[in-house]
């Protein structure tokens, strides 16, 4: 995000309203975070362009909270985060698991997205 002041904060909507968690110089580019945002594990992520997305934490294939540790990269022109767990690669503007429709217990493989946005 070109013109970010080092004074920016990213916030995630919770549901409620937007909720601010840090400042946006705190994130490493390529790089997740974990969060709790209203008692719920959020990873965090701010990509090499600047952008910043947020997703469920949990991992909807080995049920550990993993993803913010997760690989950041793309697949054509879809931002995604792949799992270190088993490598699912889950499309980060939806959340939809861009390998295996659904997880080992039959729901689908979707995880949740969180609004991000950036403050000045």
């Amino acid at each position: 995000m070109s013109g970010t002041t080092s004074a920016a904060r990213v916030e995630i909507h919770d549901g409620a309203g937007w909720v601010p968690v840090c400042g946006y110089a705190e994130l490493t580019p390529g790089r997740g975070v974990a969060l709790l945002v209203g008692g719920a594990q959020v990873a965090l992520y701010r990509d090499r362009a600047g952008e910043v997305y947020a997703v469920d934490n949990r991992d909807p294939f080995s049920g550990a909270y993993v993803l913010s540790r997760g690989l950041l990269g793309s697949r054509g022109a879809v931002p995604v985060v792949l799992s270190p767990m088993y490598k699912q690669a889950f499309d980060l503007r939806t959340g939809v698991c861009l390998d295996e429709e659904t997880a080992p217990d039959g729901s689908p493989a979707v995880l949740r997205v969180w609004p991000a946005r950036v403050q000045p």
